[in-house]
């Protein structure tokens, strides 16, 4: 069987947000999909993949999968950065879905077989205030999520983070930051008012829901060094699974600042796309869980790397999987969680009922914990006929500004 690459073509849609889908496709008619979307910048990945990469891959041999990532890393001289690595992410995922495939597995199989029965998972739930966010919560419950992101409006601020924006009490969650209209929307904030109120809530959720249930909390990079210390130390009574990007992780050296002031665990690293941003917060052990995703990070064998260098640390992963992860992107994670041994948990966004019209999947969720399934390859198909019906509408996450007007981080 030959297994050299017959074409590669980039596909772009849009159900109910913007996907880029790698297709690769061997002389003997096998088909592997990578996820190549990046929020906000997804034709930039388009390109990358089209003009440069896809006249490189026809004609390699599709099994070659190390030997690619290599040379799509190192051939091109312009080393890491987010669309290169999420162009090369979408190849190396589309070949693991050829090869295994071809060996008649689903890929966990091939990444060394199953380390658990399940992934676990966690959801998101927010509101406006307290009741609400109280009924975001017993949603996620009901739904059956063991571990669950709190995120809530902050008073004094519109439009904060993570808080579906107009949505009634009771309404299903669905935030998508990523607005199809005009130039990027701008959102207000409020450092101080955020870490006056945010101990508050989370004293009471755990008052609410009891000592079992896991919580998360995303601060998304707005704290200086010594703010995200003293929100940690604040919220150490309500025994947070993690808080997710205290501080904006380039400069690392903030992380021993956070580190020698709580113990509350951290987590780091959905903007990061290399083992090489993790290299001094792995060695000196300040996080605790790894967040790059499989998109963003070199795909499968990028993240891989990420995952067995922190592991002889005794750091867990933490995949970024919101939906600006496609379920190609999501499967691929799912598959790793379930091989790899220092798996920690992983985030899930359920993608809206259009995304599955051209994602068909066989991943399934039961009990808090996610499989990949157990069809061969990454267990994705992809509906061209469903996918012509969305086309790719232009969408720019929003941006933070203080009261006086500077930019924040968003």
């Amino acid at each position: 069987m030959s297994t050299l690459i017959r074409s590669v073509e980039v596909l772009v849609s849009s159900p109910s947000r913007n996907f880029v889908t790698l297709r690769i496709t061997t002389e003997d008619g096998v088909v592997g999909l990578g996820d190549a979307t990046l929020n906000g910048r997804e034709l930039a990945v388009a390109s990358y993949l089209r003009d440069h990469l896809a006249p490189l891959l026809v004609g390699r041999d599709a099994h070659l999968i190390e030997d690619t990532w290599q040379f799509l890393y190192r051939g091109a001289y312009w080393r890491r950065g987010p669309v290169t690595m999420t162009a090369i992410a979408a190849v190396d995922v589309a070949l693991w879905d050829i090869k295994a495939k071809l060996a008649n597995m689903p890929l966990y199989q091939l990444l060394g077989g199953a380390s658990r029965t399940g992934a676990l998972v966690y959801a998101h739930a927010a509101g406006g205030d307290i009741p609400s966010l109280f009924d975001s919560v017993r949603q996620r419950l009901d739904e059956g999520y063991r571990a669950i992101r709190i995120q809530v409006a902050v008073p004094g601020v519109a439009k904060s983070y993570g808080v579906q924006a107009g949505a009634a009490r009771g309404a299903k969650y669905a935030y998508e930051p990523a607005k199809r209209a005009g130039l990027s929307v701008e959102e207000g904030w409020d450092s101080a008012a955020y870490l006056r109120h945010l101990p508050g809530v989370f004293e009471a959720v755990r008052n609410e829901f009891g000592p079992d249930l896991l919580l998360l909390h995303d601060v998304h990079h707005r704290l200086t060094p010594i703010q995200a210390a003293r929100l940690g130390k604040s919220l150490e009574p309500y025994d947070l699974f993690w808080m997710e990007d205290v501080t904006p992780a380039e400069n690392q050296e903030a992380l021993r600042l956070v580190r020698e002031h709580t113990t509350t665990p951290i987590a780091i690293g959905e903007v990061f796309n290399s083992v090489w941003d993790y290299r001094d917060l792995v060695r000196e052990q300040l996080i605790d869980y790894v967040r790059a995703s499989v998109v963003h990070a070199g795909g499968i064998t990028g993240l891989r790397r990420i995952f067995d260098y922190a592991a002889m640390y005794q750091i867990k992963s933490g995949s970024h999987g919101p939906t600006d992860i496609s379920p190609v992107g999501l499967a691929a994670a799912l598959h790793l969680d379930l091989a790899i041994h220092n798996f920690g948990i992983q985030e899930h966004m359920a993608h809206q009922p259009l995304a599955h019209e051209v994602f068909q999947t066989s991943y399934t969720f039961d009990g808090g914990l996610m499989h990949p399934g157990d069809e061969p390859g990454l267990g994705v198909a992809y509906d061209d006929e469903a996918a012509a019906r969305f086309d790719y509408e232009p969408a720019y996450l929003p941006i933070a500004r203080l009261a006086d007007g500077t930019i924040h981080d968003w």
